[in-house]
């Protein structure tokens, strides 16, 4: 480590407070730091010159790549335009009109309208203010309980942290709120019953949720929000029929569907969005990261035509709407995410996603499904995830306090991979950008399976695993 670097990082020490990190550690020089000092394509570079693969895309993020001239070229152009105005009271700017009208057209052909924050988490915090208005437009005060999932992922503030249903995000911060509850995750890997199929499961998953709204009291039960692929919940692709089994039980009680598409829309699963891709058909949707590939902070809801009509009633009754951001609409957020439909259009990253994505699942599966230490291998599109096991046969979770999945991120990183430990179980995740090649594939599968066969080398050692199938060399 350079002199530079050192002293960057003590002035990094003493003046930020980092998300996801022990405090602690961090701030005493225990926990190791990295400057990012560059990135192309999918590789990013340190400040002391060791480039490592970003297979996880920043975080989910980052579709179109790093190092997009033409991206800073779209910013720059829109900032000697107009850097900034508000959209309050019908104020809008060219960029965000172009944007809006897009996408529109690319959503699901229910959708009515577009508004605009600079984060999944604030975009899920209007969905929830939204719900409640909507409820209230109609005069049912009382229902008003959003239903979320187990290990689904939706932000971190106090409302969409609540629907966020990691124990992480909720322990010593007073949450959940109580109007919002947690149903069964559709985790097929983990089902209780080994003879249950994936249809038997999906319909178990409903049953579940229907069981949650009668004993709520389905008055109560405004609306369900949810992933189309769980995501930090362990990138988990819903069984056969889930959506289907779910869309019936929300009808049957007059629930909404808020489909969480900040990591899943444009394009990553090969579809424009995972609400297409399994015909959820939800009522408002929640947009994010591959909207800008994180050029910008920009986010959006998207809001379909029945509750717009409703809003529409309410503002008529109760005058104009009671929510807005200053960086609402903002515009270069908007020239950012013109240029970035631009590229996925031009390049065909969406199609990209789908090919290679698909030869991403065989290479992985090919390679790791017979692996001792993998329990499980899945994914869909350019996501995926090896959950590890300590019984294959019997689906065995390792003991926690080996931390086997951060244990492989490590070795990952090693073998110059980034990969991410997810938390919830012994996971490793993958998402890389949507430029990937089949080539790029190749060399991620290679770094990961040398970075499991080492760790799984080192736990039989240790003892702490056992396997009757021989290591491969």
């Amino acid at each position: 480590m350079t002199l530079a670097t050192q002293k960057w990082l003590e002035m990094d020490r003493n003046s930020v407070f980092h998300a996801s990190t022990h405090l602690k550690q961090y701030a005493h020089g225990e926990l190791k730091g990295r400057i990012i000092t560059g990135a192309e394509g999918i590789r990013i570079k340190d400040s002391t010159g060791i480039e490592l693969i970003d297979a996880f895309a920043g975080l989910y993020c980052v579709n179109i790549g790093y190092g997009r001239l033409e991206m800073a070229e779209a910013i720059y152009e829109q900032a000697k335009k107009l850097a900034y105005y508000h959209t309050y009271v019908g104020h809008t700017n060219e960029a965000l009109i172009e944007l809006s009208e897009r996408i529109i057209k690319m959503a699901p052909a229910n959708m009515s309208k577009v508004y605009y924050g600079t984060s999944g988490s604030d975009a899920n915090e209007t969905q929830m203010k939204l719900v409640w208005y909507y409820n209230n437009v109609r005069g049912l005060p009382e229902k008003k309980k959003i239903i979320s999932r187990h290990r689904g992922y939706h932000g971190s503030t106090i409302a969409s942290g609540s629907l966020t249903g990691l124990d992480a995000f909720h322990a010593h911060f007073d949450l959940p709120l109580p109007r919002v509850k947690h149903t069964l995750a559709p985790v097929y890997y983990h089902r209780a019953d080994n003879q249950m199929s994936e249809l038997e499961f999906s319909a178990h998953c409903a049953a579940e949720l229907e069981s949650m709204i009668l004993a709520e009291g389905p008055e109560t039960v405004a609306a369900m929000i949810g992933e189309p692929v769980l995501g930090t919940g362990g990138i988990v692709p819903p069984p056969q029929g889930y959506w289907s089994a779910i869309k019936k039980v929300l009808n049957k009680y007059d629930i909404l569907l808020i489909a969480d598409e900040v990591v899943c829309g444009f394009g990553r699963l090969g579809s424009d969005f995972g609400s297409l891709h399994y015909d959820m058909q939800p009522d408002l949707m929640t947009i994010a990261k591959g909207l800008t590939s994180a050029y910008q902070p920009l986010s959006g809801v998207i809001v379909g035509d029945k509750v717009w009509k409703v809003l529409e009633d309410g503002t008529d009754e109760f005058g104009a709407i009671g929510h807005g951001y200053t960086y609402s609409g903002h515009p270069m957020g908007a020239a950012a995410a013109l240029c970035n439909l631009d590229i996925i259009a031009r390049e065909k990253l969406t199609e990209n996603a789908r090919d290679t994505g698909a030869y991403l699942q065989q290479r992985m599966l090919e390679t790791f499904a017979d692996h001792p230490l993998v329990g499980d291998v899945r994914g869909v599109g350019l996501m995926h995830a090896l959950e590890f096991s300590s019984d294959k046969a019997q689906r065995q979770p390792f003991d926690p306090a080996l931390k086997v999945g951060p244990q492989i991120a490590a070795a990952c990183l090693e073998q110059g991979l980034i990969a991410r430990a997810m938390p919830h179980g012994d996971i490793l995740g993958f998402a890389p950008p949507l430029v990937v090649t089949p080539v790029d594939i190749d060399d991620i599968v290679a770094r990961t399976e040398k970075a499991v066969d080492k760790v799984t080398d080192q736990l039989i050692r240790s003892g702490d695993f056992s396997s009757r199938e021989k290591l491969r060399a």
